[in-house]
């Protein structure tokens, strides 16, 4: 019986839309207590993109795809299913994605994926599966957010976080080692209530709750910042870790890294936890603020843009968000050719041995091992003094 080559889902086409409107740091100074160099100093951000009016998830999910359908050289006709990520639709029910499909002239399956921030690395890895197992060949994954529709413009925590974008890729069946090679997601139901919508939803429905909603503004996304830092601090390079370990990889063999784009000072610390050099960061967050779903594949087609990565490129993402969610993607740009395919087909590590060296390999995961502990105990010693001056600040603030 001839065995069936291996099947891969290599990315052939992106595309991205943003919204013309522009709301900047000096903006927000005319709105709420807050200043540029506050905002600055502490997310990195500078501005944000949002929505025209009547513009609504389905339209710029529409717009980013269109492009990356073109690039790809297929039509929505070719199309086996569209996947969007996210938690903006139009309307509760039905999904974007059938909105979406119906935009397109697209004649496929289609469903929306929610997962706050992480949702489009979840969907890139859920339509590899689709690939890979020989159901389907050209699958469209989309990512699209308008966070701005559920910020309340008066609560400065929240407010300056967030913009509206859409990012959208083409995935298409190849043999050869592309696209999706090793993944890591991840959820701790726990800590839902760190980032959540209290209204809107079963536990809360408007019609039953209408005053309370509205006094509470409860219809809005509230956030537990501090916490929410915490977590992002530990998991986006733990998680980015776990995934090179699965793909016996060193993090000197990414050629760029496209983490969520939340907060500058996140991704300064998963540099420092890597050990990498900044600039191997892409970082697009000063321009559009925390897109959600949108900010992994927004970043990944700027990084093409701007020449940043091209084909036969390895490219690790990472994005983490409500739920609270994870999820890390290990990516190959373009098709592995020659003995570098057959390495990658018999096990990732073997890969690694040959492209640096059995030995050196080793000696450096050895090293890598030591100083991920020593840094494992510095964060957690500084997580245990960050909470230690938050309880004190907390009961200096009841007393008064």
């Amino acid at each position: 019986m001839t065995q069936q080559p291996q099947r891969y889902a290599k990315i052939t086409g992106w595309g991205k839309y943003v919204p013309e409107k522009i709301l900047t740091n000096a903006d927000f100074e005319k709105m709420v207590d807050t200043t540029d160099e506050w905002i600055t100093s502490r997310t990195g951000i500078k501005e944000r993109h949002i929505r025209a009016e009547g513009e609504n998830s389905s339209d710029m999910s529409v717009k980013s795809a269109l492009p990356a359908l073109e690039m790809a050289g297929i039509t929505p006709k070719d199309l086996d299913l569209i996947i969007v990520a996210c938690s903006s639709p139009d309307y509760l029910v039905p999904g974007v994605a059938t909105i979406v499909q119906e935009k397109l002239g697209a004649s496929c399956g289609a469903f929306q994926l929610t997962s706050g921030c992480s949702g489009w690395v979840y969907a890139l890895v859920t339509a590899s599966q689709f690939i890979q197992s020989g159901t389907m060949n050209n699958i469209l994954v989309i990512g699209t957010e308008i966070l701005s529709f559920g910020i309340d413009y008066t609560d400065r925590t929240t407010c300056v976080l967030f913009g509206d974008a859409s990012a959208s890729v083409v995935l298409q069946a190849t043999n050869k080692p592309a696209g999706v090679l090793h993944y890591e997601l991840g959820s701790d139901g726990s800590g839902a209530k760190s980032l959540y919508v209290p209204a809107a939803g079963t536990a809360m429905p408007l019609g039953k709750h209408a005053k309370e909603v509205i006094d509470n503004k409860l219809m809005y996304l509230k956030m537990d910042g501090p916490e929410v830092f915490k977590f992002a601090t530990r998991v986006l390079s733990s998680s980015m870790k776990r995934t090179l370990d699965k793909a016996g990889m060193l993090p000197e063999q990414i050629d760029l890294f496209i983490p969520h784009q939340a907060n500058l000072r996140i991704i300064e610390t998963a540099a420092r936890m890597m050990r990498q050099p900044l600039d191997k960061f892409f970082i697009n967050l000063h321009k559009y603020g925390n897109t959600s779903a949108a900010s992994v594949p927004l970043a990944l087609v700027e990084a093409f843009e701007q020449g940043r990565i091209k084909a036969g490129d390895k490219v690790l993402m990472c994005a983490f968000g409500a739920g609270l969610t994870w999820a890390s993607a290990l990516v190959q740009l373009g098709e592995v050719e020659g003995a570098e395919a057959a390495a990658v087909e018999q096990g990732s590590i073997a890969e690694n041995w040959l492209s640096i060296g059995k030995a050196r390999y080793l000696a450096k995961k050895t090293v890598n091992a030591v100083q991920d502990t020593v840094q494992n105990l510095m964060m957690n010693w500084k997580m245990r003094q960050y909470d230690a001056a938050r309880r004190k600040k907390q009961q200096r603030e009841s007393a008064n």
